[in-house]
């Protein structure tokens, strides 16, 4: 920098010997202009310096984690109290709004119920699977004593001892008892069945409704939000008498996270070409006109929604940027250096410069800027 300032000042004193000391030339509206015109390049020095040594972000804010506050609830539900203050710190676990507990009990309840009767219902399948079994042996010992009859029968029809039809009631009560064993055996099998079904070990009828309760106790224990971190919500519209739930969409607050804030800067992508993780940042918020926070660069996210392409049945077209307009920037992520984080509220915003080589003199010169922005914001707000 000190040779960029030894060249402007050698063209100063250059331009003045010429023009005003020795006269060698005349000084004219055309030499002004050439003079100004080659005065004005020569301060590019400063400003690749100041680009590329000490890049500067005039959108820079906090960020701070949110999470939306929905009820996991499985039907429409009244709010019945609300537990939090708005603006209010909160440790994690802490109440934060109950619903109307009784819908999610009487379920509980039912399939309580439910599940008992379930499990008796085992036990009387195990028991229609014993009768089956008694019932397909009894007719199989009564299709013995049939036969028997029916072969008694047909011999002393056969020597005329008996009558005919005797022989053929005989054997069409052979054939009924035949028949009906094996419809016992249908009925055994299905009792079997009914009885044997299971999954991991536990009857399929007890596992669906053990399931189903699950879910309901999952709901009932929903009907108490609490607070999912650290944090604390504003903007707290929700009252007692409201309707939440599955058919009202959204959420019902935003919780504010104290973990993990950072500020985000946006920079130009040529000015990131020497930014690196662990490089010193002084940033200017206009939460706190006059004042300078340290920080360091914690990561560069390299890449921005301008080159995302989803999937489309329409072609992309691609129009001409005029070199004028503001190109495409990337996030830089500055972790602050003050203890006391909560010194920075979700959207903060200000501008930081980061010192790619904090000896160099151009970051001096960034220093003075930013300072003078900072305290500028005492008398206007320079915000934007």
């Amino acid at each position: 920098m000190l040779a960029g300032f030894v060249i402007v000042f050698g063209y100063i004193v250059l331009v003045w010997l010429v023009f005003f000391y020795f006269k060698w030339l005349k000084f004219s509206i055309t030499w002004g202009v050439v003079s100004v015109f080659v005065g004005l390049h020569l301060l590019l020095i400063f400003m690749i310096g100041l680009r590329f040594v000490a890049p500067y972000s005039t959108d820079a804010k906090v960020i701070q984690h949110t999470i939306q506050l929905i009820p996991r609830l499985s039907e429409p539900t009244l709010v019945t109290a609300v537990l939090v203050e708005q603006n209010v710190p909160v440790k994690k676990g802490t109440p934060l709004f109950q619903f109307d507990r009784r819908p999610y009990e009487y379920k509980v309840r039912q399939l309580e119920a439910q599940l008992a009767k379930a499990k008796q219902e085992v036990l009387v399948d195990e028991a229609d699977v014993a009768i089956a079994v008694h019932k397909v042996a009894k007719l199989k010992d009564e299709l013995v004593y049939d036969k028997y009859q029916s072969k008694l029968s047909a011999g002393l029809a056969k020597r005329g001892a008996g009558p005919q039809e005797d022989a053929q009631k005989w054997a069409a009560q052979v054939a009924a008892a035949e028949a009906g064993i094996l419809e016992a055996e249908a009925d055994e099998k299905r009792a079997r069945l009914l009885y044997e079904s299971e999954i991991d070990g536990v009857h399929t009828t007890v596992a669906e409704i053990a399931a189903e309760l699950d879910l309901a106790r999952f709901y009932l224990d929903n009907t108490l939000m609490v607070a999912p971190e650290d944090g604390h919500i504003i903007n707290l519209q929700v009252r007692p008498g409201m309707v939440a739930g599955e058919v009202r969409f959204g959420a019902i607050a935003s919780f504010i996270c104290d973990a993990d804030r950072y500020l985000l800067a946006n920079y130009f992508q040529e000015n990131l070409k020497y930014v690196k993780p662990g490089q010193p940042v002084e940033a200017a918020l206009d939460l706190y006109p006059g004042q300078i926070w340290p920080g360091t660069v914690e990561a560069i996210w390299r890449g921005s929604g301008s080159g995302q392409m989803l999937p489309s049945g329409t072609l992309p077209s691609f129009n001409y940027v005029p070199t004028d307009m503001p190109q495409g920037q990337f996030a830089v992520v500055i972790r602050l250096d003050d203890p006391d984080q909560a010194k920075f509220p979700i959207g903060t915003q200000g501008r930081a410069a980061i010192y790619t080589n904090p000896g160099s003199g151009f970051a001096w010169l960034r220093k003075i800027g930013i300072r003078v922005y900072t305290w500028f914001n005492w008398v206007y707000p320079f915000s934007g």
